[in-house]
Order: C-alpha cells, then structure tokens, then sequence
C-alpha cells in the first residue's frame, strides 16, 4: 500500500470514529422512512415474520440492530399510502399504518418509545432510546376532511406531507401536470389548521408553487422531510434556492433525502431514458409485470444504472448549508421507500459514513449536531408553541372543500 493510501485510510478510520462519537451525543434524526409500507407489502403486516430485533438485510433497509448502528435517536415513520387510493380506503388504510408503528412501539419498547413532543424526543435521547414518529404522507390521507386531519393528529401524527406523486383537487404536487399553481383556498385552510393542530408541513412531493404558498400561508416552521437541493441536481421533487433561502425568515428545516434519481444528474437522465424505453415497447413505466421486468433488466444491461455515493449527498448538504444556513437542514433518507440507495448509505447503518463525510469536509462538530438533531427537534417544538398560541385565539376549522373551492369532496 502506498504511504498516501495509509494516510487516507487513517484519516478515514479517524473520522468515522469521530462520527460515531458524535452520534452518540446528537443521534440522527431521520425524517423519513417508509418500512411501515414495506411491512404491509411483504408480511401483511406480521412482525413475526419480520421481527425488527433481529437483521433483515437482505429484505428490509431497517431494523433495530442496524438503527442502532447507524446512530439513528428518532426516526418519523412515513404512514403512507398510495395515491391511487382515494376516499375512505385511503383514510383507512393509513389508519392500518399507524396500527403498525403502535404494534412496533408496544413490541420493541427496549428500543422504542412513542413520541409526540419535542421533549418526548429528548426524554427518548435521555433512556437510550429511539424516538418513534409518524408522518403521513399525501394530503389524500384525509380524503379533503379536517376533522380527519385533527384526527390523524391525536392518534400522533406529527407531519403531513402535502401531496404525493399525483395532484389533489387542493394542491399540486411536483410529479404531476400543475393545475392550481400552488395552493387553493382549502388547501391554505388545510396548513392553517394544521399550524393549529401543531401538525408539521411537510413540503416533500409538493410543486414549487405550492411549497412557496405555503410557506407564505404557514404561520410555523416547515419541513421537506425527504427533498435535497434542485440547484445540484435538476428534478422536480428537490428544493429550488429561492425556496431553501426562505427557510431562514420561515425557521423550517430542509431534511436532503437520498434516493439517486434525486440527487444525481445522471441517475434522472438515465430514469428518463428507461421510463421512454418502457413507454416505445407500450408498457407503463411504473409496470412490474414479468414482460416488463424483462425489458427493464435488458435496457439495464445495455445501459449500466448511474451510482450515487456519499460523497453525492454530501454535495447536496454543502448548498443547501450555504444557501439555507446551517440551521436549517436535515437528513430524511427515505430507507424502504426505494429499491437503490448510494454506495455507503446502503441502510440505516450507513449514516456514521455521512458524518465522516461531512467531517472530511471541514464542517465543524456543532454544525453536525445542528444537522442530526438539533434542527429537527427544535422545528417540532416551534409548531408546537405557535400551536398553543392559535388554539388560544382560534377554534377548530369545519371549512369544507366545497365551500371554499365549489369542488365536490371526492
């Protein structure tokens, strides 16, 4: 080995150990991870036939073994549910999302304890546990209600992404055809009563229009709780920089996500070029069908998939420091809610790599801390003192989509 390449380990081994002390202080806060999903689609839900005690690699990005590993202290589960569920099935199958991260709580209570507060987030840190959170994902989850909304609140949902892929009749989201611009009236009603509730906007999956309405609409902080930096890398579902810049006036948090086809030039126009190839053979990009599957794997072979590393995110967490400030950033990597993941960020155990990363890069201990933990507990416990404020001043909204956009709940 050459003296250059012993010198470059030992600085690597050196700031991985420093990372992992660092974590061991100011754990990880994850803003997004969707193993609630994964459960459903693979076990139906049955624990016993993927006990979270013991490692799932292989199956599942997460377990508690590899939580641990990674210095992870809180972790919001995504209850999501598909978009192309609508109405009542959506409300309920949320409902059956938020039944599992109860069963994991009441199961692994070693490891996990409930949270739903600020200071249940560092009671958490405090017993050695892992704070467990729940954001839903897709305003559809509340099937255009918001006594359903103040409900998925009490049952302890502490965020709400706005939309998923696909737009709703009140918001756009980034992956579909704009139609509203940003926000409708009952859209802006849907974030003042959640600013009430003391519910998180979250800000992920939504157009640009709609991220910077509600952000003039929100009177509390905002999250993106899976987004990185559209600047780095150009596809709808990051964060453009006049949006990150006014997260300093609005004392949100931007959590960079790490999905490659997000944070990677060449993975977006690789995925680009797939998804044609799929549609010229006259089958839905989307389609798992075993004809497709073949075609897929063909068009792989002939062109390799684009990897993304640490050192990728990293790129995304260098601008958005600069451009949002350091106070306002995050990590929400979105573990079982994709099939490819960077070199080194393979599952939650990978973020002590992250963390060195950063450390090569000169960013100092305290801004880490800012970045694992300090940022997203204290944007929760904003919410949460605007919302004892408005209670005070306001009483629950009952404003229908009807009233206020002459649209017909769906």
């Amino acid at each position: 080995m050459k003296q250059t390449d012993t010198a470059d380990h030992a600085a690597h081994a050196d700031h991985l150990r420093r990372a992992r002390d660092l974590l061991a202080v100011h754990p990880v806060v994850d803003g997004h991870n969707d193993l609630p999903w994964a459960l459903r689609e693979q076990v139906g839900y049955d624990l016993n036939d993927r006990d979270l005690a013991q490692d799932q690699t292989g199956l599942l990005h997460t377990d508690l073994p590899r939580l641990r590993a990674g210095g992870v202290g809180a972790q919001f589960w995504s209850v999501y549910v598909r978009s192309d569920l609508s109405g009542d099935a959506a409300v309920s199958a949320t409902l059956e999302q938020i039944d599992i991260v109860g069963e994991m709580q009441t199961r692994y209570p070693a490891h996990l304890r409930r949270a739903l507060t600020a200071d249940d987030m560092e009671a958490a840190r405090t017993e050695g546990r892992i704070a467990s959170l729940m954001g839903a994902e897709g305003g559809h989850s509340i099937n255009n209600s918001l006594a359903t909304l103040r409900a998925l609140h009490t049952l302890g949902v502490r965020y709400m992404t706005l939309t998923h892929n696909d737009n709703l009749a009140w918001a756009d989201s980034a992956t579909d055809v704009a139609r509203l611009g940003g926000l409708s009236g009952f859209g802006r009603e849907v974030v003042r009563e959640m600013n009430r509730c003391g519910m998180l906007v979250d800000l992920s999956h939504v157009a640009a229009g709609t991220m910077r309405d509600a952000i003039a609409t929100s009177e509390a902080p905002v999250v993106f709780s899976h987004s990185s930096a559209r600047a780095v890398c150009d596809h709808p579902r990051n964060v453009p920089d006049d949006v990150l810049l006014s997260l300093r006036d609005n004392g949100g948090v931007a959590m960079a996500t790490f999905v490659p086809k997000f944070v990677l030039q060449a993975a977006v126009e690789w995925t680009q070029a797939a998804d044609r190839n799929m549609r010229e053979h006259g089958l839905h990009h989307l389609d798992t069908s075993p004809q497709a599957m073949r075609i897929h794997e063909d068009f792989e072979e002939a062109n390799p998939r684009p990897v993304a590393t640490v050192a990728t995110v990293a790129d995304h967490l260098d601008h958005m420091r600069e451009v949002a400030g350091v106070d306002h950033i995050g990590v929400g990597g979105d573990y079982d809610g994709t099939p490819f993941l960077p070199q080194g960020l393979e599952d939650v155990s990978g973020y002590p790599n992250l963390i060195a990363e950063l450390l090569r890069r000169n960013w100092s201990e305290a801004d880490l801390a800012k970045l694992t933990w300090q940022n997203a507990v204290r944007v929760l416990r904003d919410a949460e003192a605007v919302a004892r404020d408005l209670q005070f001043r306001r009483s629950p909204s009952h404003a229908t989509i009807e009233e206020m956009d002459g649209t017909a709940r769906v």
